[in-house]
Protein backbone atom coordinates (compact mmCIF):
# COMPACT_ATOMS: atom_id res chain seq x y z
CA UNK A 1 0.00 0.00 0.00
CA UNK A 2 1.02 3.49 -1.04
CA UNK A 3 2.90 5.03 2.35
CA UNK A 4 3.54 8.95 1.14
CA UNK A 5 1.09 11.56 0.21
CA UNK A 6 1.99 11.42 -3.26
CA UNK A 7 2.42 7.70 -3.93
CA UNK A 8 -1.16 7.83 -2.71
CA UNK A 9 -2.14 10.42 -5.52
CA UNK A 10 -0.49 8.78 -8.07
CA UNK A 11 -2.24 5.36 -6.83
CA UNK A 12 -5.26 7.26 -7.62
CA UNK A 13 -4.86 8.68 -10.92
CA UNK A 14 -3.69 4.93 -12.08
CA UNK A 15 -6.80 3.91 -10.89
CA UNK A 16 -9.04 6.40 -12.76
CA UNK A 17 -6.53 6.30 -16.04
CA UNK A 18 -7.05 2.41 -15.72
CA UNK A 19 -10.92 2.54 -16.23
CA UNK A 20 -10.42 5.02 -19.11
CA UNK A 21 -7.98 2.51 -20.44
CA UNK A 22 -9.99 -0.20 -19.96
CA UNK A 23 -13.53 1.47 -21.70
CA UNK A 24 -11.34 2.56 -24.62
CA UNK A 25 -10.20 -0.91 -25.03
CA UNK A 26 -13.15 -2.67 -24.26
CA UNK A 27 -14.67 -0.33 -27.70
CA UNK A 28 -11.92 -1.48 -29.26
CA UNK A 29 -11.95 -5.29 -28.87
CA UNK A 30 -16.20 -5.17 -29.99
CA UNK A 31 -15.03 -3.23 -33.71
CA UNK A 32 -12.80 -5.39 -34.08
CA UNK A 33 -14.53 -8.35 -33.08
CA UNK A 34 -17.64 -7.24 -34.77
CA UNK A 35 -15.63 -7.09 -38.40
CA UNK A 36 -13.64 -10.47 -37.63
CA UNK A 37 -16.88 -12.33 -37.13
CA UNK A 38 -18.67 -11.02 -40.40
CA UNK A 39 -15.14 -11.90 -42.14
CA UNK A 40 -15.29 -15.16 -40.65
CA UNK A 41 -19.06 -15.68 -42.00
CA UNK A 42 -17.88 -14.77 -45.98
CA UNK A 43 -20.15 -11.48 -45.24
CA UNK A 44 -19.64 -8.28 -47.04
CA UNK A 45 -18.37 -5.58 -44.43
CA UNK A 46 -19.84 -1.60 -44.82
CA UNK A 47 -17.55 0.49 -45.27
CA UNK A 48 -19.15 2.45 -42.12
CA UNK A 49 -17.88 -0.71 -39.75
CA UNK A 50 -14.67 -0.57 -41.27
CA UNK A 51 -14.81 3.48 -40.35
CA UNK A 52 -15.50 2.95 -36.86
CA UNK A 53 -12.85 0.20 -36.03
CA UNK A 54 -10.09 2.42 -37.47
CA UNK A 55 -11.70 5.33 -35.50
CA UNK A 56 -11.54 3.19 -32.35
CA UNK A 57 -7.87 2.00 -33.23
CA UNK A 58 -6.77 5.75 -33.51
CA UNK A 59 -8.34 7.24 -30.63
CA UNK A 60 -6.72 4.30 -28.61
CA UNK A 61 -3.21 4.77 -30.22
CA UNK A 62 -3.73 8.77 -29.77
CA UNK A 63 -4.65 8.29 -25.65
CA UNK A 64 -1.70 5.52 -25.69
CA UNK A 65 -3.71 2.04 -24.41
CA UNK A 66 -2.64 1.06 -27.25
CA UNK A 67 1.07 1.94 -29.69
CA UNK A 68 0.45 3.50 -33.17
CA UNK A 69 2.48 0.75 -34.53
CA UNK A 70 0.27 -1.78 -32.94
CA UNK A 71 -2.87 0.13 -34.35
CA UNK A 72 -1.34 0.50 -37.65
CA UNK A 73 -0.92 -3.23 -37.84
CA UNK A 74 -4.52 -4.02 -36.87
CA UNK A 75 -5.85 -1.69 -39.23
CA UNK A 76 -3.58 -3.17 -42.37
CA UNK A 77 -4.52 -6.51 -41.17
CA UNK A 78 -8.31 -5.78 -41.48
CA UNK A 79 -8.48 -4.07 -44.33
CA UNK A 80 -6.27 -6.92 -45.98
CA UNK A 81 -9.07 -9.71 -44.43
CA UNK A 82 -12.17 -7.05 -46.05
CA UNK A 83 -10.46 -7.15 -49.07
CA UNK A 84 -10.30 -10.77 -49.58
CA UNK A 85 -13.90 -11.49 -48.40
CA UNK A 86 -14.64 -8.78 -50.73
CA UNK A 87 -13.44 -10.89 -53.92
Amino acid sequence: MAITKSAKKALKVSDRKRVVNDRIKKTLKEEVKSIRSKVAKKVNVAVEDLAKAYKALDKAAKRGTIKKGNADRKKSRLAKAVAKVGK
